[in-house]
C-alpha cells in the first residue's frame, strides 16, 4: 500500500457519530455519542491493514481538535482516546474531574 499516511483525511460523519479516515478501501473511526456541549468518545478501530501508521493518533487529535474548537466537555470512555489524552496532557482540560482518573 502506498499512501502517504501524513496527509489522510478526517471527516466528522455526524449521521453515524463517528470521526473517519478512509484509506486504500479501508476505515479507520472513533466511535462518539454527543449530547448538548457533552461528547463522549466510545470506541476507537483501526483495520488491521491500516495498524501501525498512527491513523487512530490522527483521529484521535482531529476529534479533540474539533471538540476544543466547539468548547465540548470530553469523556473518554475509549481506552485509547483515554491514553491519548494521557500522552498529550493539553487535551485534559477538557475532561470533566471527575473523568480525571481515565487520563491518569
Amino acid at each position: 500500500m502506498s499512501i502517504d499516511f501524513n496527509t489522510i483525511a478526517i471527516n466528522n460523519n455526524e449521521e453515524d457519530s463517528q470521526y473517519e479516515a478512509h484509506v486504500g478501501g479501508y476505515v479507520a473511526l472513533i466511535q462518539y455519542d454527543r449530547m448538548g456541549d457533552l461528547i463522549t468518545f466510545l470506541h476507537t478501530e483501526t483495520p488491521t491493514e491500516l495498524a501501525g501508521h498512527g491513523i487512530a493518533s490522527r483521529l484521535a487529535e482531529a476529534a479533540l481538535e474539533d471538540a476544543r474548537a466547539q468548547r465540548l466537555v470530553v469523556v473518554p470512555l475509549c481506552p485509547f482516546v483515554a491514553s491519548y489524552i494521557k500522552r498529550h496532557p493539553e487535551y485534559s482540560d477538557m475532561v470533566p474531574a471527575e473523568y480525571q482518573s481515565r487520563i491518569q
